[in-house]
């Protein structure tokens, strides 16, 4: 027997009780991170510690819009001028944090890239190898436990803050897993005719590390954008289309016109009918009781979605 879905309040909770933790987490391994790479020179650990703070900042970031979105789909909305001034919600925050996740993500990527290269131009730079793979045996076991706490709360959850957050403790543990064999090798050749490749061995993985993680949120930043954008998902509008296409042939209406949009986890429905002129008057509870009617076939009712139907004689107010 399957277990009953959570509610979107108890879901909201869990989202931000899962963000709370990952944030105590990446702090903690951020700040081990600089501190390792200034007592030991490599620029990879440093560039880790700092990813780590980064994403535990946007993490701060998405757990504000996560509990501005519950609020106001509880109806507890922020009362005073933030409510004035989001009367539709906070939906549209969520792809805007992401985007900026994303593209802070892979700009601290690519200027880590940079820095590489320019240090193996430069020779390298030498390195206590021993105090670096402590470090990164450490760093990637906790990185990995991490990903494997967020993404099993997130299979109850669906939360695309949680999955992105995933997706950063996935880049952080392979991140420490690439400069672990690296530190390896570099230790392991240290006294040997191949000691001359020891500085070059943090430049290099620093470099390699960073050509491996900068394609990884490009998913994400493409989807919040299409968010911001309002672009129209597909799928959803196909749903929609064969609802009110129905509901007109149904009732005799003339045709309908259906806006969709998907911000974030919400969803923007709005479904204009284009009724007769001169079709005999109903009382307004008979139109209610339409509407519930419609929106019950289209389904996913939620707090996240907002759902809009109109009915007029006039195309123009539907166009």
């Amino acid at each position: 027997m399957s277990s009953p879905e959570p509610s979107p309040a108890l879901s909201v909770n869990r989202e931000q009780a899962v963000l709370r933790i990952s944030v105590v987490a990446t702090v903690a391994l951020a700040v081990f991170g600089v501190l390792i790479g200034l007592m030991t020179g490599s620029s990879a650990i440093i560039f880790d510690g700092v990813y780590a703070l980064t994403d535990a900042v946007m993490t701060l970031v998405a757990l504000s819009v996560a509990s501005l979105i519950a609020s106001s789909t509880s109806g507890l909305s922020p009362r005073g001028k933030l409510a004035e001034r989001f009367t539709m919600g906070f939906w549209h925050l969520e792809p805007i944090v992401l985007l900026l996740n994303g593209t802070l993500l892979m700009g601290a990527a690519t200027y880590a890239l940079i820095n590489a290269v320019m240090t193996l131009l430069a020779g390298g730079n030498d390195l206590p190898f021993e105090a670096a793979m402590l470090y990164a045996a450490i760093a990637m076991t906790a990185a990995a436990g991490m990903a494997f706490y967020c993404h099993r709360a997130n299979r109850a959850i669906g939360s695309d803050f949680i999955a992105l957050d995933t997706k950063s403790w996935l880049m952080s543990s392979a991140l420490s897993a690439a400069l672990l064999v690296a530190f390896v090798f570099g230790w392991g050749v240290e006294n040997t005719r191949l000691a001359g490749l020891a500085p070059f061995v943090d430049p290099a993985a620093l470099a390699l590390v960073c050509l491996a993680i900068i394609p990884i949120p490009i998913g994400t930043v493409r989807r919040a954008l299409a968010d911001i954008l309002l672009v129209t998902p597909p799928g959803l509008k196909q749903e929609v289309d064969a609802v009110a296409a129905a509901v007109v042939a149904r009732e005799g209406f003339l045709s309908y016109r259906a806006y969709v949009a998907r911000v974030g986890r919400g969803k923007q429905i709005e479904i204009y009918f284009i009724v007769p002129a001169g079709r005999p008057a109903q009382p307004l509870e008979a139109w209610d009781r339409l509407r519930d009617e419609i929106g019950t076939a289209i389904g996913g009712e939620s707090p996240d979605r907002w759902l809009t139907i109109a009915f007029t004689t006039d195309p123009e107010w539907a166009d």
